[in-house]
């Protein structure tokens, strides 16, 4: 009879710990181990390895690269550190797909990643749109060249905010939105200038499930 009580209450006890739910600080889960590529797929030619604890994205071809996340994410917060080598453009996307086989996004927005002076870092570009929202002139500097950046993204259904290095980029409602759930992915723009690194990739995943 004991051990029937005892059984009760342990099996109790692990459904409540099941079924409670996790504070904010407990959502965030990492998208990088540091070590290799589990996770997360190329997409086209370029070369991307995990260098220093790292992911390293270089062109070697003049066709656009990417890669993606194996899951799909729908509203989502993403912080990450990036930094630029040289010259280059690059992107994290967001609500990707591909056309099957290829390396041409069918759909998605991009948060805009380059060094070059007024190119819009933390603006938002894609959907066959174009550019969707740029940075007032004041936030076109707060990038910093050769060196690590943070960089905070929230996708809220039609709803984007973009930090970078602790300043809000763009925070923008979009009144016409074509994409609404895909893979996340790191680009590596036409070119063959590519040449990028990211770590310390986490996400909180805020879709309804």
């Amino acid at each position: 009879m004991r051990f029937c009580i005892f059984a009760v209450l342990m099996a109790s006890t692990l459904l409540a710990q099941m079924t409670k739910p996790k504070l904010p600080n407990e959502q965030w889960v990492s998208l990088f181990n540091g070590t290799d590529l589990t996770g997360w797929d190329k997409v086209g030619k370029e070369k991307w390895e995990v260098v220093d604890g790292a992911i390293h994205g270089q062109g070697i071809t003049k066709d656009y690269g990417y890669l993606q996340t194996v899951g799909k994410y729908k509203d989502f917060h993403l912080a990450l550190r990036f930094k630029c080598i040289g010259d280059g453009n690059s992107g994290v996307f967001f609500h990707t797909a591909f056309i099957p086989g290829t390396a041409d996004v069918s759909q998605g927005l991009q948060f805009e990643i380059d060094q070059t002076p007024n190119q819009h870092t933390g603006g938002i570009y894609g959907d066959g749109r174009q550019w969707i929202v740029w940075p007032s002139p004041e936030n076109e500097y707060v990038l910093h060249h050769d060196e690590w950046n943070d960089y905070l993204l929230k996708v809220e259904s039609n709803h984007y905010v973009a930090r970078l290095n602790g300043v809000t980029i763009i925070d923008f409602t979009d009144p016409t939105p074509k994409s609404f759930d895909g893979t996340i992915a790191l680009q590596l723009h036409s070119g063959g200038k590519g040449n990028f690194s990211f770590k310390d990739i986490n996400l909180r995943d805020l879709t309804v499930r």
